[in-house]
């Protein structure tokens, strides 16, 4: 019924509906996460900010700076 090329057609088709295929589940994939970072990456900021509020409450505690900047601070990490 195919001949030798009408075989290598559909060879060809096949391969390239497979290729297709991987690179739209790729560009869903991404499209799904909604291009968020890993998980671990996504709270390293926080573990910043918590660090930073952190040094201002041993400053506070030291007297360092006052209350308000103490909340000041903390309130503008939180906002990030």
């Amino acid at each position: 019924m195919l001949g030798g090329g009408g075989f290598a057609i559909l060879m060809v088709l096949f391969w390239l509906m497979l290729v297709l295929g991987v690179v739209l589940l790729v560009i869903w994939l991404v499209r799904r996460s909604g291009g968020q970072m890993p998980p671990m990456m996504h709270h390293m900021p926080m573990m910043r900010d918590d660090a930073a509020c952190t040094i201002a409450r041993e400053r506070y505690a030291k007297g360092e700076i006052t209350k308000e900047q103490y909340e000041e601070i903390c309130a503008t990490l939180a906002a990030k």
